[in-house]
């Protein structure tokens, strides 16, 4: 009887060790799978990372926020780049709102439409590009702009186009 006990106890351990066998098994493998997982998306993560930062990096390029020289040129003759951003953008825009033709954009609208700027980058302490439309026809101005000693705006529009449709 008491051979009986023992043979039963160590077969009832046996399973329970093998069951623990597998089930850690089925566990490490799923681990590994998940971790090898984890280790491509993390590979494929720094990939996007580097080549959005490499995006950002060649979109600042040409940008007054970014080019030192530029601002040091604002700070040489004591302006603060960052308050001039938003005022000759404002100059820009209240240039749309000018009764008859534009004054900057040299291509006359369609019927009963304005020509206008939609986006203004500014991409140093002289030129700036900006994107114009009328709803139907649309195009881009290269401008130079000077901050005269009285704080006023002079533009001088160097090159322009207009998109064939």
């Amino acid at each position: 009887m008491k051979n009986k006990i023992f043979m039963y106890l160590f077969i009832f351990a046996t399973l329970i060790v093998v069951f623990q066998y597998v089930n850690s098994k089925n566990i490490l493998d799923d681990s590994a799978k998940r971790m090898e997982t984890l280790k491509t998306q993390n590979t494929e993560l720094k990939t996007s990372l580097a080549n959005a930062n490499q995006e950002v990096s060649d979109l600042s390029l040409f940008d007054l926020r970014y080019n030192q020289m530029a601002k040091d040129y604002f700070y040489n003759k004591k302006l603060d780049y960052e308050a001039i951003i938003p005022f000759l953008e404002n100059e820009l825009y209240k240039l749309n709102e000018t009764e008859g033709d534009h004054p900057l954009i040299p291509y006359a609208a369609s019927e009963g439409k304005k020509m206008q700027f939609n986006t203004i980058k500014l991409m140093n302490h002289r030129w700036i590009i900006a994107d114009f439309t009328d709803g139907q026809y649309e195009g881009e101005l290269l401008i130079k702009y000077f901050i005269t000693p009285e704080k006023e705006v002079e533009f001088e529009v160097l090159d322009y186009l207009l998109y064939s449709l």
